[in-house]
């Protein structure tokens, strides 16, 4: 409000060098407290004068100026935009291949929030060169500069495939695969998120994070006492899980299942999310996946995710992942309801705190499942309290297998089951009344009355 900005402009011509690096900390300051800050900055035609002199200056000056763009770019993709058409890339470019570790640091973690917003962002990045130059940076002997790189690498892999095919052609994936075993925690959480970024867009990138030997070592980021560590191994097996049975099948080969089912069982919240997404990834592509899931003892951690966890997209998850596992076989669909997932189902389905998108996918699993499910005993105390859209795929179930077995006819009578089947208001000509004569059919008339 006191006009400042216009006042360091001129300061960063000044004759002496540490008056020039101590308007633009100033500045960058400035841009890095809020957007309109920084739109002040930009509007005040600041960032020209800034790199005029750029390449003859000394590293402080060279790192104030990539913490001003840094700063002024982070705010949005129109900030963002603004940085890269004053030229700032191919002085970012120059401090990129600067000497000093520091000034490399400063220009990707500016980079990095150029990339960030969206593609164009990101390709203009990737057109001013600085792609292999990062990857030098993730090789440098520095802790600092290698997380800063990876994580840039990550955000501009992360928009498209051919965005991350780029960042694959510089050679980044082997070098990134080496420091998984990094002793340190925040640069083993941006080598992570950086390969997750790449084998998520395509079955082939996926191959190729999978061909630089990532598996088994990858399983002891899921043991790591960094929460986002943990978060981040699981995400980048969820993301190379998901593309095809082959890529499912390896992970299960090299224990990978078995290693997520134990992650999912030690921590809570978010950090389960990926987990319990894989598991349903990995059981959703065949019988025999979802079956590897089921003797890994996968049912039981996923239950418990529905009952404890407090937030609806984690619960979502659970529900759709356990829907995943059951829908195969008679004989999947048993081992998810002796584990007395289906009640839990329900609950969530009828409950009325429950969010939409949870219901949605309560219901569409208990469907899966149901549809499956000849297991009698797990589904008779659902007939008491099932809403109607549920009802019809019990009495299905009841319907499809009462008529074959003869123990089954006789608990269904004593448990009460056949009275409940009374009471049911069907629509004549409905499905569900072709279920219930199905189901009376099966019995003498006096019975039934």
């Amino acid at each position: 409000n006191s006009g400042v900005v216009c006042l360091l402009r001129p300061l960063l011509l000044d004759v002496v060098p540490s008056i020039r690096q101590t308007a633009a900390l100033a500045l960058g300051r400035l841009a890095d407290y809020d957007v309109e800050l920084a739109e002040t900055i930009v509007k005040a035609g600041i960032l020209p004068q800034l790199m005029c002199s750029l390449p003859e200056e000394n590293r402080y000056y060279k790192k104030a100026a990539a913490f001003v763009l840094r700063g002024i770019a982070k705010h949005s993709p129109q900030l963002a935009q603004a940085v890269v058409q004053c030229g700032a890339l191919e002085m970012l470019v120059i401090c990129l291949e600067d000497f000093d570790p520091g000034v490399k640091e400063g220009a990707s973690w500016a980079v990095g929030y150029i990339a960030r917003h969206n593609a164009e962002l990101s390709q203009a990045v990737v057109d001013a060169g600085t792609v292999p130059l990062l990857v030098l940076c993730i090789q440098e002997p520095e802790i600092a500069l290698k997380r800063i790189a990876a994580s840039t690498l990550s955000d501009i892999s992360k928009h498209s495939p051919e965005l991350a095919q780029t960042v694959v052609d510089a050679g980044a994936i082997a070098h990134l695969a080496q420091m998984i075993l990094n002793p340190d925690a925040k640069l083993k959480r941006q080598v992570l998120s950086a390969l997750s970024q790449i084998a998520k867009h395509s079955v082939d990138l996926a191959e190729l994070v999978v061909e630089a030997e990532i598996f088994p070592v990858v399983l002891t980021c899921l043991k790591d006492s960094d929460e986002y560590v943990k978060k981040n191994g699981a995400t980048l097996i969820r993301e190379i899980a998901k593309h095809t049975p082959e890529l499912s099948q390896f992970i299960v080969n090299s224990g990978g299942v078995a290693a997520v089912i134990d992650c999912i069982g030690s921590c809570k919240g978010t950090v389960r999310l990926p987990g319990i997404m894989t598991l349903g990834y990995v059981a959703a592509h065949s019988e025999n996946l979802s079956m590897a899931v089921i003797v890994s003892k996968g049912i039981s951690p996923l239950c418990n995710c529905l009952i404890e966890e407090h937030e609806d997209h984690i619960k979502a998850a659970a529900a759709w992942a356990l829907g995943q596992i059951g829908r195969h076989t008679a004989e999947h669909a048993r081992h998810v309801a002796i584990a007395n997932v289906l009640p839990t189902l329900l609950d969530i389905f009828v409950d009325t705190r429950s969010s939409e998108d949870l219901k949605m996918k309560a219901s569409r699993s208990l469907k899966n499942i149901l549809q499956k499910c000849t297991y009698l005993p797990a589904l008779e105390p659902l007939l008491h309290e099932a809403p109607h859209n549920i009802m019809k795929h019990i009495i299905g179930q009841f319907s499809k297998v009462l008529p074959h077995d003869s123990k089954a006819r006789r608990l269904f009578v004593t448990s009460g089951g056949l009275k409940k089947v009374q009471e049911i208001k069907a629509e004549p000509g409905s499905l569900l009344q072709e279920y219930i004569n199905t189901i009376n059919n099966c019995y003498p008339e006096e019975i039934v009355r």
